[in-house]
């Protein structure tokens, strides 16, 4: 599920879809196949459009020509697997024949320890064949807190998108040792994994603020240019219309906003449960390991059994060895992508609540034109702003929505049939161990 590079903008199809009052919900109980019920294999397609939010009387937006950006879909696919199933596997939904200009990757992380802190960096290389840039590669190196100042850039500066989500701060819960090797490598593919989903995105991947944090040596000089007091004041005068209720809200974004809801709550059981089966398979793992080497032991009292006392001993070594490269897979692939989701759910509903705010301003300043009764002669500039203002967070919410569920049908098609092949290959290694004892068995009893 590994991103990279970016994507040329293009139109997306609008013809031949569905309304949303005719889509299943991905995550219903209702009755209907696995994959509806699983949420993976029918993306949530939003195009009905937005209500008519233009005052009764004539209005000079009515007809004005919005230039409003289009989304497309993310071509998310990764790296071919050598593993059996995902090679038969042929995802219908990849993306081929486009023109990628940028590519981003984490590697390479060092630990620095000073006299104050002890902090991990991250190598970020970027190529590209990009304008904008100077140089056609960069190397840099960035600390945690540099990819979190990224993000709230990003939020800032672009806050009708959805904003990709960073690893939480400790990843695998009960953590202590932060500069353990599994605790930083799984850091390192999340943080990688946002920086891909950033160059993929047609608007995010040309933001002033991802160019500087690719290529600046020193970061810290731009960090210090933070917001003003005056524009933290704006922002929070801004969350007041939060309580404002909403005359017409449309009905697609009250549909997201219940999908994302129970999206979020059906992850966070499921990755509950993976939990407890983890220490389960953890516990069981060390009992395998204690359990071997008592039938080796054996072997030396035994002379007539020694041979397949031996040999159980070596299956059940296999067996373990299996079993622990199962449950690392299942720790260091599955759940941080199940994670990452929960948290991506959330980020989307912080930006579905600024567009009910914004709504909220336009509504508010048409409600105080229409007790002044100005919009006699033409509304007022500021209520045709505000307007636009909406129509083009409702474009952006339409196409970014549209993308996270492309990204999604593909990411969790990879996570699920990996995890398939992952148990496949479990038990078919479990079987041969076995079965390679049998001929032992069957020689002893011939031999009688």
């Amino acid at each position: 599920m590994i991103m990279s590079g970016s994507s040329t903008p293009k139109s997306l199809p609008t013809s031949g879809q569905k309304s949303l009052h005719d889509i299943k919900h991905p995550l219903s109980c209702s009755p209907g196949t696995e994959e509806d019920a699983a949420g993976v294999d029918e993306p949530l397609i939003i195009d009905t459009p937005s209500p008519d939010l233009v005052p009764t009387e004539p209005s000079s937006t009515a007809d004005k020509d919005l230039s409003l950006p289009n989304g497309t879909p993310a071509d998310t696919s990764s790296p071919a697997s050598s593993s059996s199933l995902l090679n038969r596997l042929q995802l219908d939904d990849d993306l081929d024949g486009e023109t990628r200009d940028l590519f981003v990757t984490v590697d390479d992380p060092k630990k620095h320890v000073c006299t104050m802190e002890t902090y991990i960096t991250y190598r970020v290389m970027t190529k590209t064949t990009r304008t904008e840039f100077d140089l056609p590669e960069y190397s840099v190196r960035r600390r945690y807190q540099d990819f979190d100042w990224l993000r709230n850039k990003l939020e800032d500066t672009q806050p009708t998108h959805f904003i990709p989500p960073l690893p939480e701060k400790f990843v695998v819960k009960g953590v202590v040792d932060r500069f353990s090797e599994e605790f930083v490598e799984t850091r390192r593919k999340a943080l990688d994994k946002f920086l891909k989903r950033i160059a993929d995105h047609p608007v995010l991947s040309f933001n002033e603020h991802f160019n500087i944090f690719l290529t600046a040596k020193d970061l810290n000089s731009h960090k210090k240019q933070g917001l003003t007091l005056l524009s933290k004041m704006g922002e929070s005068v801004r969350y007041v219309t939060s309580g404002y209720k909403l005359r017409a809200r449309p009905l697609e974004f009250s549909a997201i906003t219940e999908y994302l809801d129970t999206f979020a709550l059906k992850l966070g059981t499921i990755d509950r449960i993976a939990q407890r089966i983890i220490k389960e398979e953890v516990e069981y793992l060390v009992e395998l390991r204690e359990y071997g080497p008592i039938y080796s032991t054996w072997s030396g009292l035994e002379g007539e059994l020694s041979e397949p006392l031996e040999g159980v001993s070596a299956c059940v070594g296999n067996c373990s060895t299996a079993l622990e490269e199962l449950t690392e897979d299942m720790t260091e692939d599955f759940l941080p992508v199940l994670r990452e989701y929960i948290l991506y759910s959330e980020s989307m509903k912080n930006v579905l609540k600024r567009r009910d705010q914004t709504q909220a301003e336009y509504e508010a300043k048409l409600e105080a034109a229409a007790i002044k009764r100005e919009e006699r002669s033409g509304v007022p500039t500021e209520v045709e702003k505000c307007q636009d203002k909406v129509e083009c967070f409702n474009a952006d919410l339409k196409a970014d929505m549209e993308r996270w569920q492309n990204n999604k049908r593909q990411d969790f098609r990879h996570l699920l049939t990996g995890m398939a092949d992952k148990n496949i290959q479990y038990y078919e290694k479990c079987l041969t161990a076995w079965e390679s004892i049998i001929p032992l068995l069957q020689e002893k009893q011939e031999s009688k």
